[in-house]
């Protein structure tokens, strides 16, 4: 495994967490010189990309390309591989937007609080199954992590769902009960 510095971590994790694995807004504090010299670091290990951004979405800049246009970064597989999250869905489009080079980055990002998942905790073994097309019920994930059943239902709603913000559903499936996976539809 590759070993991250405590940005790169925050960076990365941050990313995971958002929609279409975005990397902005950077960690608070992480400006100018550091925050340009970081990103370009990340770049070059493939661990982000730089892609046009969707202004229409609001999507954050990182730097402006003119004629009112600008690019976002995006967290790669090989950046979610880095931190220890297996990646979810083939990055959609990621390599399709791919930016134009261009000037020097302009920063425009200030971070909501990062949280790093892990690999080989409980909770990363909870994320797997999850991200499994066909999901899991509590039964499972009890089986897999030797917790109670309280303690798994409580971890994905709170620590999944409200902390980390991760779509996660659950719908009745015949013969199985109830079966809670992601849903990236939202």
């Amino acid at each position: 495994m590759t070993r991250l510095t405590e940005t790169q971590t925050l960076i990365l994790s941050a990313g995971a967490r958002r929609p279409g694995n975005i990397a902005l807004p950077l960690p608070k504090g992480l400006a100018g010189a550091a925050a340009k010299m970081a990103i370009g670091k990340m770049i070059e290990r493939g661990w982000l990309e730089e892609v046009e951004a969707n202004l229409r979405r609001g999507e954050p800049l990182w730097r402006e390309s003119g004629d009112d246009h600008g690019t976002t970064l995006v967290v790669t597989e090989a950046g979610l591989e880095a931190i220890g999250v297996e990646p979810v869905a083939p990055s959609v489009g990621a390599s399709a937007r791919k930016a134009k080079p261009g000037p020097a980055p302009m920063l425009v990002a200030h971070a909501a609080k990062p949280v790093a998942i892990r690999a080989g905790t409980k909770q990363a073994q909870i994320i797997a199954m999850l991200q499994r097309p066909e999901g899991a019920t509590i039964a499972e994930m009890v089986a897999a992590t030797s917790w109670q059943a309280h303690t798994v239902r409580g971890s994905i709603s709170g620590a999944l769902k409200r902390k980390l913000g991760l779509p996660i559903t659950a719908e009745k499936v015949d013969g199985r009960g109830t079966v809670h996976k992601f849903n990236f539809a939202k």
